[in-house]
């Protein structure tokens, strides 16, 4: 088995329809796209189900492999067993070297362990109320309402067209005819930054305290990154960020310096 390693990693996206809302489809392919090409994408529900409306449209759309599974017995959940059935076979047949699932649902833990455990990443999906254990239990963790708000577009009013004049106006002198103003282009809404978590603070400082430094006490912010990658799944877009320099940035616990070749470098200063 081979590790996701950068955009060229096959990635499956499984997809818990019950669990998860097909508005949340589109910023997650935008993750998943920095990743690797999410050549298998499979939604898991019972389709017969009016909540799943929404999906059932999003997957012609999307190219998205419906899934059907009858609920069979009422308050047991056969989606889940068909879709970690589905993430071993994928797993076993060795195409797949990394996996998105969008679930907040806290079943799905061993199986992003088990996962994990063959060197694969997962990325979970899913809100920030989903339990402890899942979230840490994946690669990185995405709060899939943040990721909505930061690429939702601000809907501008546009003005009312002008009203035709009266017969009487007509007669007075014509004006100078302007040309019709443009639309006005769609902006983007401004992301919404969040306090970071003393938690997350703690995890860059003792990742910072581990690494090598250099004469002036700096040390690459790549390798602080790599070491707190590996101990945690947090991801700085449930913060409102795009890059973890831009985070570390807003933390006061640190300076950043760009040195050659576009590299940052940070050093604590509390």
């Amino acid at each position: 088995m081979t590790s996701l390693d950068g955009p060229s990693g096959n990635i499956a996206l499984l997809i818990d329809a019950d669990n998860a809302s097909a508005a949340h489809f589109d910023p997650v392919m935008t993750v998943l796209a920095e990743l690797g090409t999410v050549n298998i994408r499979r939604a898991y529900g019972n389709w017969s189900k009016a909540t799943l409306k929404s999906w059932a449209a999003l997957s012609i759309a999307q190219a998205i492999e419906p899934q059907q599974q009858f609920d069979l017995t009422k308050g047991k959940n056969a989606t889940d067993m068909k879709m970690t059935i589905d993430a071993m076979d994928l797993m076993a047949s060795g195409r797949v070297s990394g996996f998105g699932l969008m679930s907040s649902d806290s079943d799905f833990t061993p199986l992003v362990t088990r996962i994990r455990q063959q060197g694969i990443p997962v990325y979970g999906f899913g809100r920030m109320n989903s339990p402890e254990g899942f979230r840490r239990a994946c690669t990185r963790f995405i709060d899939v309402v943040a990721l909505a708000e930061a690429q939702e577009p601000v809907v501008r009013k546009v003005a009312a067209p002008a009203r035709a004049p009266r017969s009487d106006e007509s007669k007075a002198a014509p004006a100078k005819a302007t040309p019709p103003a443009s639309a006005p282009a769609p902006a983007t809404a401004p992301v919404v930054k969040k306090a970071v978590d003393d938690e997350v603070i703690k995890l860059l400082i003792d990742a910072y305290d581990s690494v090598k430094r250099d004469e002036r006490g700096f040390v690459l912010l790549g390798s602080v990154g790599q070491l707190a990658g590996n101990r945690s799944s947090f991801d700085v877009r449930n913060y409102g960020y795009k890059r973890l320099s831009d985070l570390v940035q807003a933390i006061p616990n640190f300076i950043t310096e760009s040195r050659e070749g576009g590299q940052v470098w940070i050093k604590r200063v509390s």
